[in-house]
């Protein structure tokens, strides 16, 4: 009898002693942020979603071989002769069309390697961080200005372009090897 006192006497006190410790919290301000309408300001040196300034863009790769998850995709085609592509806002003069930059953000670490190698400074990390997507194709940001149409246009441009300079070329050899021969 007197053990069974004992058992109760100690469930009693456990549930006095946990009571106390919800009592001391119950009437302290709360320190839990409510995240939609209210949000932490970021450190400094936070890394969130790439975003690139297509206007300073050079074509030159660099970003791309520096990632190490091959996330990043880059086609350029030279630009012909009479084009004149403009330049970028740190005075680099632009000789490439970059007809496709696309970043997979499914693929991303966000390890921010690709911004160091960059000579125009045109990829950089934003400060958003909220970009959730229902289908993974989403996550696939397609940064080049250039249509489909204006991409092809431009490629086939320099096809030609360069089948005409190969054309050149070879009409000058045999040009030349004409007048090399010795006149019998």
């Amino acid at each position: 009898m007197n053990q069974y006192f004992k058992n109760t006497w100690l469930g009693i006190y456990t549930v006095l002693v946990g009571m106390k410790i919800t009592f001391k919290h119950l009437f302290t301000p709360a320190v839990t942020i409510q995240y939609p309408e209210v949000k932490l300001k970021l450190p400094e040196r936070e890394r969130n979603r790439l975003y690139v300034n297509m206007d300073d863009c050079i074509g030159c790769d660099q970003c791309s071989r520096a990632c190490p998850v091959n996330c990043i995709e880059i086609e350029t085609v030279k630009s012909i002769t009479g084009e004149d592509l403009g330049t970028t806002s740190n005075g680099k003069k632009k000789a490439l069309w970059v007809t496709k930059f696309n970043i997979d953000f499914a693929k991303c670490c966000y390890c921010q390697l690709c911004v160091f190698p960059c000579p125009t400074d045109c990829i950089y990390m934003t400060d958003v961080f909220e970009f959730s997507e229902y289908d993974r194709n989403n996550l696939v940001y397609k940064f080049a200005t250039l249509t489909e149409e204006e991409a092809s246009e431009k490629k086939l441009n320099f096809e030609k372009f360069t089948a005409e300079k190969e054309a050149q070329k070879a009409e000058a050899a045999a040009k030349q090897k004409d007048e090399q021969k010795p006149a019998s």
